[in-house]
C-alpha cells in the first residue's frame, strides 16, 4: 500500500494590503471624527429601515427620505402599507428610481411579514433575504443598523474604498465583503459600515477623490491621490 501523504494546506492570504496596525489607525482616526456614525437613512422602527432601504437601491438617500416623509405618516407597518395596496403605494414614492418594481415588492414583503412572522421583521438573514427586493445587502443593512450586528453591507462606495485604499480588495462585492470582515479588527465592526460609506459618498468620491481633506490618506495605498487646489 502506497504510503499516505497530507494534503497540503494553502497559505492564509491577507485580507488586506495594509498593515494590521494601519488598519486600527485608519478606524480610529474615523472614529475619533465620527463617533457615533449613523444611516442616512430617516427610520423609526426595524420596519422603515427595511422599507427605506429597499427603497434606496439605485437611488439617493436624499430621495427616500422625501418619499418616506410623506409615506409613513400614513402606513408605516406592514398591514397599513399590504392596505395600501401597490397602486395606493405608489403615489407615495413615484419620485424614486424603479418605483413599480419596488411598490410591487415592497407589498408583497408587508404580505409575507404578516402572515409569517407576525407583523415583526425578523433578525434573521435567511428570513430577511426570502423578503422580494430584499437581497444581501439590504439584510445587511437592516441586521446592522437596527439589530446591532457587525455586518458589512458593500455598496458602490464601499466597494470603491475598500479597493482603492488597499484595506479589502476584491473582484466583487461579496470578495469585498468578505475581505473587509476579516480585515476590519473587531472593535470597529458594529460602526465599520457607516464610517466607510460615508468616507466614500463625502471624501473618497467616484471621480475626484478629495485627498487632501482625507484624514488617512497617508495610510491609504491609492496611487493616484489629488493635490490640493
Amino acid at each position: 500500500m502506497a504510503a499516505a501523504h497530507k494534503t497540503a494546506r494553502a497559505p492564509t492570504r491577507r485580507a488586506s494590503k495594509i498593515p494590521r496596525a494601519d488598519v486600527v489607525e485608519m478606524f480610529t482616526r474615523l472614529r475619533e471624527l465620527n463617533p457615533h456614525p449613523k444611516t442616512e437613512l430617516e427610520y423609526s422602527s426595524p420596519f422603515e429601515l427595511l422599507v427605506a432601504v429597499t427603497l434606496s437601491a439605485q437611488a439617493t438617500d436624499v430621495g427616500v427620505n422625501k418619499a418616506t416623509r410623506r409615506l409613513f405618516p400614513v402606513a408605516n407597518t406592514p398591514q397599513a402599507i399590504l392596505d395600501l395596496g401597490e397602486e395606493g403605494l405608489k403615489p407615495y414614492i413615484s419620485t424614486i428610481g424603479l418605483f413599480n418594481a419596488k411598490a410591487k415588492n415592497v407589498v408583497a414583503a408587508c404580505r409575507i411579514l404578516v402572515e409569517q412572522h407576525g407583523s415583526v421583521v425578523p433578525q434573521d438573514r435567511a428570513a430577511l433575504e426570502a423578503l422580494p427586493g430584499v437581497g444581501r445587502k439590504t439584510a445587511n443593512v437592516v441586521l446592522n443598523t437596527a439589530f446591532g450586528e457587525p455586518t458589512m453591507a458593500v455598496d458602490t462606495h464601499i466597494f470603491r474604498v475598500a479597493n482603492r485604499t488597499g484595506l479589502a480588495p476584491g473582484k466583487d462585492v461579496r470578495a469585498v465583503e468578505d475581505a473587509l470582515l476579516k480585515a476590519i479588527p473587531d472593535e470597529f465592526l458594529q460602526d465599520a459600515h457607516h464610517w466607510l460609506i460615508l468616507h466614500g459618498r463625502y471624501v473618497c468620491k467616484a471621480r475626484k477623490p478629495d485627498c487632501p481633506q482625507c484624514v488617512i490618506h497617508d495610510l491609504c495605498r491609492f496611487k493616484d491621490k489629488t493635490l490640493a487646489a
